[in-house]
């Protein structure tokens, strides 16, 4: 496992409280109040808006929420503007770190990110110190499928890139123009999808020894556990050994 494989490895395996279903939940209203905002409330007209209803599903949001964050996207409802915000820097042994933020105060979230990176001894950079390192891809999560041949028939024959072992299922990923395809495929395959998502998988990666893993996975938990941080991604890679030593304290 490298890179997004671990992290969201990683975030599988701790599980969902019911506290942490509800911050879910409204990261993904704001996905798509942001969505319906930039291209409409029609999910067969607008791409983003209909990934981040796939999304909300995803986490079981209601479809009343789901509702009222469109409307309130396209303006039938009233609430305060969300702006999108990428920052980009580094943790611990030079891994490059993207944290996708949607915010309604750009200058109270910019300085919570600064001090989260800062207690964790990253820091931030400029704009696009990091972000060529990383390529969009839609990466779909399978665990409850063992066929591997099978799944790599279907994946690949429907124009997916590769499929990758993660350790409790596969990842198969994809350009984000056969994203729709892919999935249309394994579903009409019965291949049962865990979650897919487009997201930003890194070009490279960086190992990474005990000591910088434990702050690098704790500054990406801290930042996820931000109200603002939709996404953060990395290019950091963990052994399985090491790994193994984290999660046992």
């Amino acid at each position: 496992m490298s890179g997004h494989s671990h992290w969201a490895t990683i975030k599988r395996k701790k599980g969902a409280t019911d506290a942490k279903r509800g911050k879910a939940f409204s990261k993904c209203a704001k996905a798509i109040i942001v969505a319906a905002r930039m291209g409409g409330g029609d999910v067969s007209m607008n791409v983003k808006l209909r990934y981040a209803i796939d999304e909300a599903r995803a986490v079981n949001m209601p479809n009343a929420n789901v509702e009222r964050a469109i409307k309130r996207g396209t303006g039938e409802l009233d609430g305060a503007r969300i702006e999108e915000v990428t920052y980009e820097g580094y943790g611990h042994g030079g891994v490059a770190i993207l944290v996708e933020v949607l915010s309604d105060n750009r200058n109270r979230t910019a300085s919570e990110i600064t001090k989260a990176f800062e207690r964790h001894g990253g820091n931030l950079g400029g704009p696009n110190c990091v972000a060529y390192m990383f390529s969009s891809k839609g990466v779909i999560t399978v665990t409850a499928f063992k066929d591997e041949e099978k799944l790599m028939d279907v994946a690949l024959g429907a124009g997916a890139e590769d499929l990758n072992e993660t350790g409790d299922g596969f990842e198969v990923i994809t350009r984000p123009e056969a994203f729709e395809a892919v999935k249309k495929a394994l579903a009409d395959a019965g291949i049962p999808v865990e979650r897919a998502e487009m997201t930003k998988v890194p070009q490279n990666y960086v190992p990474l020894g005990e000591a910088d893993a434990r702050k690098v996975l704790a500054l990406m938990e801290d930042l996820e556990e931000h109200d603002d941080v939709q996404k953060v991604h990395s290019n950091f890679d963990v052994s399985a050994d090491v790994l193994q030593k984290i999660q046992a304290g």
